[in-house]
């Protein structure tokens, strides 16, 4: 398994960052582990198919959770439907994932929210 080439800092934001976390009874979760052995995951609270609570829990890199912070509160109080329009492209142009070293990071983290979503969207 390849390791994480981006930095592993993170700054005072990240140690104070609300949405960093795990729970115990989310609406809907998941866990992914990415080519470069960090692992994301994302935890949803979903009423009324709204979003109204997203924590997320890495062991990676400091990009990679820049952009589980990014995913978090784009999704905060939106429709769940309308969240799958958040993109790794989206977390990258912003500035708040590093473009080449961290795309992986953002890809991951997305996809990790994706799974998330599918599993509150795919149970009856």
């Amino acid at each position: 398994m390849k390791k994480c080439d981006c930095e592993r800092e993170t700054g005072s934001v990240m140690t104070e960052d609300p949405f960093f976390g795990r729970m115990t009874d989310p609406t809907a979760a998941a866990t992914i582990t990415g080519p470069c052995g960090d692992t994301m995951e994302i935890y949803l609270v979903v009423w009324n198919d709204c979003i109204k609570e997203v924590k997320y829990h890495t062991d990676g890199c400091g990009n990679t959770r820049s952009c589980g912070h990014a995913i978090a509160r784009r999704a905060l109080g939106r429709n769940v439907t309308d969240t799958l329009s958040i993109s790794a492209g989206e977390l990258i142009r912003s500035g708040e994932c590093r473009p080449a070293e961290g795309r992986h990071c953002a890809i991951l983290a997305v996809s990790t929210f994706y799974r998330a979503v599918a599993d509150y969207l795919l149970h009856p």
